[in-house]
């Protein structure tokens, strides 16, 4: 896998290169590449962990390109979906899989992402705060090397069976 993985990356460029090479020394080779994506299982806290050829222009909470996709188990009551949708694109739900994945340029902002969105699922934010607080975290930890635990690592507990299959209406 270690050659097949170099031999792709020889056609890579810019952040998901770099990105590329940073999740490698951290987590290992990929389990699955492919030359748009390399794709990691049951790395660290992550389920996944996919990191995209090609990237996604992104503002919030400044100008990046979006491109490291990590996803955990966890359920968010369907009422919310519209604020988790409000405070961040870059926040994905799949509420049949019962996943969250934040798709950002930096695991430590992947991290930020999920762990304020768990504040809002729990009503410790609203969706304005939340974005200002994910803002002025992201700009301490990018701008002044200011980490805070938001940025080094999920600081909730873990969630299983998350998945909701939904009601069958008819077989």
């Amino acid at each position: 896998m270690e050659n097949y993985v170099n031999q792709i990356l020889s056609n890579w460029e810019g952040k998901p290169l770099e990105s590329a090479h940073k999740i490698i020394r951290k987590y290992g080779y990929p389990q699955e590449a492919s030359k748009g994506k390399l794709t990691w299982y049951d790395n660290g806290p992550w389920k996944r962990t996919i990191i995209h050829r090609e990237t996604v222009p992104h503002n919030f909470p400044h100008p990046h390109p979006d491109f490291l996709e990590q996803t955990i188990d966890y359920q968010v009551p369907i009422h919310l979906y519209d604020d988790i949708a409000a405070f961040d694109g870059s926040v994905y739900l799949d509420r049949t899989k019962g996943e969250a994945s934040a798709m950002c340029d930096e695991e430590a902002m992947n991290f930020l992402s999920l762990n304020v969105m768990h504040e809002i699922v729990t009503g410790q934010r609203d969706v304005e705060g939340a974005k200002m607080f994910l803002a002025q975290t992201a700009f301490m930890y990018l701008t002044q090397n200011v980490s805070s635990p938001y940025t080094e690592g999920l600081i909730f507990p873990k969630q299983y069976n998350t998945a909701d299959p939904g009601i069958i209406y008819f077989e």
